[in-house]
């Protein structure tokens, strides 16, 4: 099962993970926090409250909102094509 074992606030709304595949990227959240569609995201634009996450198992933050590692996965590397029948499986392409 994918999960994050690390993750560090970078700049605006990146942030580098570890996944435990041992696969490091950098997963950049603006679009999805700015434009997103998903409502509770939206107190997320405060950069202050974006800072705050934990990983367990994913990112979460005191609101208990989460994005599954997958998701992550797919934002951080969608552009490795060795990765793209994975994100197919997964639906995100």
């Amino acid at each position: 099962m994918l999960s994050i074992i690390n993750a560090n606030y970078q700049d605006n709304y990146k942030i580098s993970l570890e996944f435990n595949d041992h696969k490091n990227g950098v997963v950049d959240l603006k679009d999805f926090i700015l434009n997103g569609k998903i409502k509770p995201f939206k107190e997320l634009q405060d950069i202050e409250k974006f800072k705050k996450f934990k990983v367990d198992y994913t990112l979460k933050w005191n609101n208990d909102l989460d994005l599954a590692p997958e998701y992550l996965y797919f934002k951080a590397f969608e552009t490795d094509n060795s990765l793209t029948a994975k994100f197919q499986g997964w639906g995100y392409i």
